[in-house]
């Protein structure tokens, strides 16, 4: 009996190493090992996750394919991922094909106790209606005045006050000027969302209530990626960790924003207000649970997308001198023009809608820092049906494909030789002179097809506005011994923050150059 267990279980591993062996060779992505598929290189490559899938795809020629775990039948569909970059794919994916690639039950799932079945956290029907309604208004005129209101009065009142005492505190004085921005682009999009400012950047950066819940209960959303499914759903059901600050924060965001709809539909009677939540009111009669979760979604996506944007901004353009000194450059030549050539009067108040809107090259260098650095690196689809993808690969029903943001910006066969280097100039014609865009599947930071993101005119007009604000009055440099690394998360934050001293820029010898070039010019 003892004989024929050893033999039966010799026998089973026998026919598990054919059947794993013959799996392995079909996947040319990085090493799969017995049982546990990937995991290994995950684990081992877990601080430099975005940079290890870049190498691996740039190893495949643009796509690969892997399993999480390594076990018969189970690989087929639910462990299978296939993870590309190829412009190609990304359009197929997210466009010609958007039906077969929705966000998928596991999304949905990790998300719905925060996000419900708000427009970023749904699909087919659900999400049409909220893209449809939102899409209207994102089309407006009068919410890009609103956002500018916001981001205007920020800057002014909050992040330029900061940043010029820590100047008077020379280098002894550092500030993180990720947490500033964070804060900043926090009380801009709840201001925009739902007309309420936290004022987390209010001075001494205090705490608020409202945004902490907010922290904890995004943290703790995100901690269920990390386990499976069924484990995190026991923890739920038993209050256990990180289960238990989600339930309590989610409880906290809750209350908050039901006194705020219950407070906003009494005063639509008597008020005209212009944030997102009110423009929803006005458009139909929806319940406040569809209300509260139309706010959270677009706080969510709105809040830490462009403060981190900005904080690889900074952080580039300080190690760019040239780039730093045609911002400038850009900056100052079009105050000259709508406000003279005296320098005092270029800081007189923040930078007016329409000369924001004609800040070429800063777009162009935010647009490059997006291309290296996108908010978010990663995203993942649900694959609904057996499909082909253009460039051959066989994604099975019930898989899994991501596609890397972070690896499409930093391909040589899409960006030429000089892929790695932050070059603003790729994005502008041969003058300089005007704005060029690249290819939605070439450049997905904000997405593509059905789903490319509403906020993205909006979301460049507040980082102009805060990037020349601050350029205008302040050289930013990083502090002595502050190493910037990426964080491993949904969102591609600087893991110990932007720590940096701030110096007071003079503008004197720019002014005299336009002045100089004005009256050549005119002679």
């Amino acid at each position: 009996m003892e004989l024929t267990t050893v033999l039966m279980a010799l026998a089973a591993v026998a026919v598990y190493m054919i059947w794993f062996k013959r799996m392995a060779t079909r996947l040319k992505g990085p090493r799969v090992w017995p049982l546990v598929g990937s995991l290994p290189g995950l684990i081992q490559h877990s601080e430099r996750m975005h940079d290890w899938i870049s190498e691996n795809l740039r190893a495949t020629g643009g796509t690969y394919q892997t399993c999480i775990a390594a076990v018969p039948f189970l690989n087929r569909r639910q462990g299978l991922v296939t993870v590309t970059c190829d412009p190609r794919n990304l359009e197929h994916v997210l466009k010609t094909k958007f039906d077969n690639y929705p966000k998928g039950p596991t999304w949905h799932a990790v998300f719905q106790d925060l996000l419900g079945d708000g427009i970023f956290n749904s699909d087919g029907e659900t999400w049409l209606l909220q893209r449809k309604t939102a899409a209207l208004e994102f089309t407006t005129r009068t919410l890009r005045q609103a956002m500018s209101r916001w981001v205007s009065r920020a800057i002014q009142l909050r992040l330029l006050p900061i940043l010029k005492e820590t100047e008077a505190g020379g280098l002894a004085a550092t500030v993180d000027l990720q947490d500033l921005l964070l804060r900043l682009t926090f009380d801009n999009i709840c201001g925009l969302a739902f007309g309420r400012d936290p004022e987390t950047l209010a001075p001494g950066l205090p705490q608020n209530a409202f945004a902490t819940a907010f922290d904890r209960a995004t943290e703790a959303t995100l901690h269920r990626f990390i386990f499976p499914e069924v484990l995190w759903r026991i923890k739920k059901w038993l209050r256990l960790g990180m289960e238990s600050t989600l339930s309590h924060s989610v409880a906290h965001v809750d209350k908050y924003l039901s006194a705020v709809i219950k407070a906003r539909k009494l005063e639509l009677h008597s008020h005209s207000h212009d944030d997102l939540l009110s423009r929803f009111m006005r458009k139909g009669d929806y319940s406040d649970s569809f209300l509260q979760q139309v706010a959270l979604n677009f706080i969510l996506a709105g809040r830490d997308t462009s403060s981190v944007a900005l904080s690889w901004f900074f952080w580039l353009v300080s190690n760019h001198a040239d780039v730093e000194q045609r911002i400038l450059e850009e900056v100052c030549s079009v105050l000259a023009e709508t406000r003279g050539d005296d320098p005092e009067k270029w800081l007189q108040g923040p930078l007016e809608f329409e000369e924001i809107d004609r800040l070429v090259y800063l777009k162009a260098a935010l647009s490059e820092t997006l291309r290296l650095y996108p908010s978010v690196p990663e995203d993942s689809k649900h694959v609904a049906s057996d499909d082909v993808l253009p460039d051959g690969t066989f994604v099975p029903a019930g898989s899994a494909i991501t596609y890397s943001i972070y690896s499409a910006g930093r391909m040589k066969s899409v960006w030429g030789e000089d892929c790695f280097e932050f070059r603003p100039e790729r994005w502008l014609t041969a003058d300089g002179k005007r704005f060029v865009s690249h290819d939605s599947f070439k450049f997905v930071a904000f997405n593509g097809g059905p789903r490319i993101c509403l906020g993205k005119d909006l979301a460049y007009l507040q980082m102009k506005s805060i990037a020349a604000g601050v350029l205008l009055r302040h050289r930013i440099t990083v502090a002595a011994g502050h190493r910037v690394e990426q964080k491993m998360s949904l969102t591609l934050f600087m893991k110990d923050g932007l720590r940096v001293n701030v110096h007071r820029r003079d503008l004197s010898a720019i002014a005299e150059a336009l002045r100089r070039k004005q009256a050549s010019a005119q002679a």
